[in-house]
């Protein structure tokens, strides 16, 4: 955990790949703790192609029973096929030329919000709005709380404290 939050937590993420790649971990993590979704992140992208959406996109009923199988992930029917119509999401907003690094920076100007620095919230009024339009084109697994969750670990917002020697190291990009 010290290692992902000091070289990668909280850092301003611009790959549009990269991005809907944590919102899907983000996803797997709902109900457990985010160690054990870290744990399993290489197994992950194994499994899901290197989490490249047009591939993940094109997945078929054989790859959710070959994911299912995969003890190495989160076997959650639910979010492998979450996962698979994310990707689908992904592209189809790609095709209408809207980027997803573009989408996901959109709601705060291009810019890393920061964080009170004293308290570290679940969720807020921005998440909540996040969630919704997330939802709004079929995102599943992407509640008010994950989407903090994500906007924290891709830099979004940076939530480092006000003590922690990232919060300076990673507020401009």
């Amino acid at each position: 955990m010290r290692n992902y939050h000091d070289t990668e937590w909280g850092v301003p993420q611009r790959d549009s790949r990269m991005l809907w790649e944590m919102l899907m971990l983000e996803s797997f993590q709902a109900g457990l703790a985010w160690i054990t979704v870290l744990r399993k992140r290489e197994a992950f992208r194994k499994a899901f192609a290197g989490f490249e959406p047009t591939a993940v996109a094109q997945f078929t009923n054989d790859d959710i029973l070959r994911l299912m199988s995969d003890q190495n992930i989160i076997r959650s029917r639910a979010k492998i096929e979450a996962t698979i119509r994310g990707a689908q999401i992904y592209c189809e907003m790609e095709q209408r030329g809207k980027l997803f690094n573009d989408f996901c920076w959109s709601f705060t100007d291009g810019k890393p919000l920061k964080g009170d620095g004293h308290i570290l919230l679940a969720r807020s009024p921005l998440s909540e709005r996040i969630s919704k339009e997330l939802k709004g084109r079929g995102f599943k697994f992407v509640g008010p709380t994950i989407v903090y969750a994500w906007m924290q670990a891709t830099g979004i917002i940076n939530d480092h404290s006000e003590k922690c020697f990232r919060r300076e190291q990673v507020k401009v990009t």
